[in-house]
């Protein structure tokens, strides 16, 4: 990025922080301790759902966790009263791009500047944190954009979920991860792109000076992608090799947009830690996924919007046809998969269709062979694991930041309730309450 386009990002971020920090939610200060009187609540990692429990929560963090007859409630605690509700951990997303828009596709890409793409990571991380997504892995975003938008939730200034960022994702030339929709005399470029296993090598060494904490790289041709072949292996094993090599020595874990057989098992040979989309896995990869503990993240709701909608958000008609042989295939193969007993996270790909509806993804999950709660730990402790988190988000226990959300309707029942997040906490603050009427 030029000096001028980096002074008015920044310009722009600045605004769109002030203009949300308006939002009185977004700047309400924990108590000194905060109690949580859950009715219903989901014990995530061992399956079970807990009745009448007490969350107590001082500052950011879960100090104490038990029955409601054997937790002494200091005698100046905020109290939340949640008895009629189902609290469960909030809820994370391995696959998002909040710097993108669903109605900006195809060519309506080419007149969204870095600039314009963080204002809309602004707008789109709090509505994903509405909406009880509380972390997210956002995996690919131009000029550092998802970097900045991390930086400033972290610092307070504008309301969004905690942030795994990729940085630009790294691809081959004419790859998926390219700018293939100009001609030659343009030399449109994407950031990411490199060939070689040292120039990828440079590519992760650069995310990693410029903020990024994960590495994302394109193994596969991709459906939105103009030009490339939805099953075409990219990039040879020497480069994934390399990319994983560096990435890991920095302490960075790495996720791979694979749709075709090859580049999948490419990549989990090269030692990825999770392969995104993997909609032609067969056989072979799938026992690869179980031998080397990789995640599949795999988007098996996104299909209905791309065919559904796409046309009318300027998805280009190779695209949609390229998601009409995929899409059915990637939804079989997902149950195949979870029958095998791969470890499976939640993500959703957020940003190719609208922010906020994440949580569609759950029936689906369903569908295809998942009970309620197998979806619901993909969506928390599987996924906090994914992004070695686990410590900190994920489940509902001591230790662990007071993320969480509540649900007038037992999600187990109808795990549809996850589309309607009436409560959310991050850090111990409230961002979002339909259930008590109460405000910081």
């Amino acid at each position: 990025m030029t000096r001028s386009a980096v002074i008015m990002l920044v310009a722009l971020i600045m605004v769109a922080s002030h203009a949300l920090a308006d939002d009185p939610r977004s700047n309400r200060e924990s108590a000194a301790v905060i109690v949580i009187h859950a009715g219903a609540l989901l014990d995530v990692e061992n399956g079970e759902v807990l009745e009448q429990q007490v969350l107590v929560i001082e500052g950011d963090r879960i100090v104490a966790a038990g029955d409601a007859g054997s937790i002494d409630v200091p005698a100046d605690a905020q109290e939340i009263d949640l008895r009629h509700a189902t609290v469960l951990p909030g809820l994370l997303d391995g696959h998002v791009h909040l710097t993108s828009r669903h109605d900006v596709h195809g060519y309506r890409r080419l007149a969204i500047s870095t600039p314009r793409a963080a204002i809309s990571g602004a707008a789109n991380a709090r509505i994903t944190l509405d909406t009880g997504f509380t972390t997210v892995r956002n995996v690919g975003a131009p000029g550092f954009a998802d970097v900045a938008l991390r930086d400033a939730i972290e610092a307070g200034e504008i309301p969004g979920p905690r942030m795994l960022v990729s940085g630009p994702s790294i691809g081959i030339t004419g790859g998926h991860c390219d700018n293939n929709l100009l001609p030659a005399e343009y030399a449109a470029v994407a950031d990411g792109v490199a060939d070689g296993p040292w120039a990828v090598r440079q590519r992760v060494r650069e995310n990693a000076k410029y903020g990024a904490n994960v590495i994302k790289f394109c193994g596969t041709g991709g459906v939105l992608s103009k030009g490339t072949t939805i099953g075409a292996r990219q990039f040879t094993f020497e480069e994934m090799q390399a990319i994983v090599d560096e990435a890991h020595t920095l302490g960075m874990r790495v996720a791979v947009h694979a749709h075709g057989t090859e580049g999948i098992k490419t990549a989990i040979r090269a030692g990825a830690d999770s392969i995104e989309h993997a909609s032609l896995i067969d056989d072979e990869g799938i026992r690869l996924a179980l031998e080397h503990g990789t995640f599949l993240s795999m988007d098996i709701y996104v299909s209905d919007f791309i065919l559904g909608s796409g046309e009318e958000m300027g998805i280009l008609p190779e695209s949609l046809e390229k998601e009409r042989e995929v899409g059915t295939l990637q939804r079989e193969n997902f149950r195949r998969a979870l029958e095998a007993g791969v470890r499976m996270s939640f993500g959703s790909d957020a940003g190719v269709y609208p922010h906020g509806d994440n949580a569609r993804q759950f029936a689906h999950m369903l569908e295809w062979g998942m009970t309620p709660m197998q979806a619901i730990q993909a969506a928390t402790v599987h996924a906090a694991e994914l992004f070695g988190l686990d410590a900190d988000v994920g489940a509902l226990t001591p230790g662990r930041f007071a993320d969480l959300i509540a649900v007038a309707d037992d999600p187990l029942e109808n795990v549809d309730a996850l589309t309607r997040v009436d409560f959310v906490m991050k850090g111990g603050k409230v961002y979002r309450d339909e259930l008590t009427g109460d405000r910081d």
